[in-house]
């Protein structure tokens, strides 16, 4: 049991500990949706001003500064449409959760760290579950991302006068929100072993209760 719970141990250290960074770098880079504009012609004025990379703060531009995302639509004194308004309130969501669920992260560490040197059968139990409902979390943000920027894509394309421009630009989501999945099964993993580790120090208990 004590080689199994040591190989436990190495093993949700490694995994928690990855789903963490890779969590700050998806949140403090901009590259979660990207915009290629570089395959128009030339000729095309305005073509760098179409591509863009954006994060959860901000969008930058190419050859050009980054201006936030917080408020996109909203100006003082001004009335925004009723579509405008349900973006503010996703990105919200989304710009909340992602920070949350790396919160959440810190504690299940720090729950983790005295659960694993203790022993502790119901606080490795609470940890497993901390990880898992911070996992949740994490996807809850993703999807409300996703969701978000398909409807962000659809006012933008309302707002667009020539749609054939949209032939030439290739649009994606970036690496950024390739880390956030990462993350995201790192995080599931990591609740996971904790659950399995509660398993064995409470299967080792039984075992020294019954001698």
């Amino acid at each position: 049991m004590r080689m199994n719970l040591g190989a436990l141990t190495l093993f949700v250290a490694l995994v928690g500990l990855s789903s963490f960074v890779f969590l700050v770098v998806a949140i403090a880079t901009d590259f979660w949706y990207i915009i290629d504009a570089s395959k128009l012609d030339a000729s095309r004025n305005g073509s760098d001003a179409l591509s863009s990379h954006s994060g959860l703060w901000r969008t930058c531009r190419v050859r050009s500064e980054c201006y936030p995302l917080i408020n996109l639509f909203w100006h003082e004194n001004a009335n925004i449409t009723e579509s405008h308004r349900q973006l503010l309130y996703m990105h919200g969501t989304f710009v909340i959760l992602m920070p949350l669920s790396l919160i959440l992260m810190i504690f299940g560490g720090m729950t983790g760290f005295i659960s694993i040197l203790a022993r502790a059968y119901l606080l490795l139990l609470m940890t497993g579950l901390l990880f898992l409902f911070g996992a949740l979390v994490t996807l809850t943000g993703i999807s409300v991302y996703i969701a978000y920027s398909a409807a962000a894509f659809e006012e933008a394309v309302c707002l667009l006068r020539s749609k054939d421009l949209l032939v030439e630009i290739d649009i994606r989501f970036g690496w950024s929100l390739a880390l956030v999945w990462i993350s995201f099964v790192a995080e599931v993993l990591t609740g996971a072993v904790f659950l399995l580790a509660a398993r064995v120090v409470g299967l080792k208990q039984q075992r020294e209760q019954t001698l």
